[in-house]
C-alpha cells in the first residue's frame, strides 16, 4: 500500500548524553514502475502521489510525447503486496496508435542515464533532436523582484516537507510570480516530472514565458526537462553544473542559480530578466 509519509519510532541523542524517544514522520519511497504497450519501459523510484502526472511528465522528459492527445489513457496495474493490498505502484499509459514506441534496447537506456551523469557532446545532441519546442524566440520576461522572490514562495507551499523534511520541490509560475502548481517528491528530477505531467495534461505545453523554480541545484537533466517542455527560465536555489549551464546555452533556457531573496546568478541569456525600476 502506497504511502506519502510514513512514521517510525526513533531514539534522539543530545551531546550530553541526554536521549530520548519520538515519533518522526518520513517521506514516502517507493518503486514505480511504468509501462507502455503492456510491456516495461522503467521504473523510478518516488514519493507516491500524482502518479499519473509523473508518468506523463516522464514521456514528455523522455521525448515520447509533447501533446496531452497522444496519451489515450493512464491506469494502475493490478499489483498486490504480501498482505494482499493494491499497491499502486504499476501504471499503464496507453499511446495513441500514431506515436512511436521508444526505443527499449541498450542504447536507449543509455540515453536516459546520460541525465544521471554521462556527459558529452552525443548527450547535448540527442536532446536537441528530441525537442519540439523552440525556446530561442520565446522573448517573455520577469521582473528581478519576482524572480528573486520565488523560493521564498516555494517554500511556503511545501506541505510535505513541512512535514518530513525529506522532499525536493518544483514549482511553476507565471511571469507575474503567481504559482500555477508545485509538486514535491524525494527524487528532484520526480517533481520537476510531476509539473510536467500537470501541464501537458491540461493542453499548456509548451509553457511559454513561464519559469520553473526548483529546491535544489540545477543539474543537467532538470535543463533537459525544461527545454522538452519550452519552460524558458530555469531558477534553482543552489547551484547549476556546467553541463547545465552548456545545455541552457545552446537551448535558449534562461539558467538561474543560487536564488536566494536578495541576490541571483544568471549564467545563460539575461534578457529574459528585467530591472525593476529605480525608486524615484
Amino acid at each position: 500500500m502506497t504511502r506519502v509519509m510514513d512514521r517510525r519510532r526513533i531514539t534522539r541523542y543530545r551531546l550530553d548524553g541526554a536521549a530520548s524517544h519520538r515519533e518522526d514522520r518520513l517521506a514516502g519511497e517507493e518503486p514505480l514502475e511504468i509501462r507502455l504497450g503492456g510491456r516495461a519501459f522503467s521504473v523510478t523510484m518516488r514519493t507516491p502521489g500524482d502518479d499519473f502526472d509523473l508518468v506523463a511528465g516522464f514521456l514528455v522528459s523522455e521525448g515520447v510525447v509533447a501533446e496531452p492527445g497522444e496519451i489515450l489513457a493512464l491506469r494502475y496495474c493490478a499489483g498486490v503486496d504480501e498482505e494482499g493490498r493494491q499497491t499502486f505502484n504499476v501504471v499503464e499509459a496507453q499511446l495513441r496508435p500514431d506515436v512511436a514506441l521508444p526505443d527499449t534496447s541498450m542504447e536507449r537506456h543509455v540515453y536516459t542515464s546520460s541525465s544521471c551523469g554521462i556527459c558529452g557532446t552525443a548527450s547535448i545532441d540527442a536532446v536537441r533532436k528530441s525537442a519540439r519546442f523552440e525556446v530561442h524566440d520565446d522573448d517573455g520576461t520577469v521582473k528581478l523582484s519576482v524572480l528573486a522572490s520565488l523560493p521564498d514562495r516555494l517554500r511556503t507551499s511545501q506541505k510535505l516537507f513541512d512535514r518530513t523534511g525529506g522532499v525536493h520541490a518544483a514549482g511553476l509560475f507565471s511571469r507575474e510570480g503567481e504559482l500555477l502548481c508545485l509538486r514535491e517528491d524525494v527524487g528532484r528530477h520526480n517533481a520537476v516530472d510531476k509539473v510536467v505531467g500537470w501541464a501537458l495534461r491540461r493542453g499548456m505545453l509548451p509553457l511559454r514565458g513561464m519559469i520553473l523554480q526548483v529546491s535544489g541545484r540545477a543539474s543537467f537533466e532538470l535543463v533537459q526537462k525544461a527545454h522538452l517542455a519550452g519552460i524558458p527560465t530555469l531558477a534553482a536555489v543552489s547551484a547549476p553544473s556546467s553541463l547545465a549551464a552548456e545545455l541552457a546555452e545552446e537551448s535558449g533556457i534562461t539558467l538561474v542559480g543560487f536564488s536566494r531573496g536578495r541576490t541571483l546568478n544568471c549564467y545563460t541569456h539575461p534578457r529574459r530578466i528585467e530591472a525593476d525600476p529605480s525608486p524615484e
